[in-house]
């Protein structure tokens, strides 16, 4: 979760879900400088989120729908429990 809080890491994500892209794509795409974009990336790979392909002198980025989809299932899960909760009222005394 705190891997995908960042705003930048976020926007990382929307864009590789559309397409694999290379960090100078990614630079142009976000406006980022090169070193804080490559801080990120190194962030979002070390968590699992993205692999990496290289490709000559360069390295491209794709995402890990099936990491995306097990954080999404444990949000969902927790938006269950949230609303059971609400529901019935249930709070601890103090």
């Amino acid at each position: 979760m705190r891997v995908l809080a960042d705003p930048l890491r976020l926007q990382i994500i929307s864009l590789l879900a559309r397409e694999t892209l290379c960090t100078t794509h990614l630079v142009d795409e976000t406006g980022a400088r090169q070193t804080n974009l490559s801080n990120h990336l190194r962030v979002l790979r070390e968590a699992g989120v993205v692999e990496t392909e290289p490709c000559g002198r360069y390295t491209y980025y794709r995402l890990r729908p099936e990491v995306i989809s097990q954080l999404a299932g444990a949000l969902g899960d927790l938006a269950e429990t949230a609303r059971a909760t609400a529901e019935t009222g249930r709070k601890r005394a103090c």
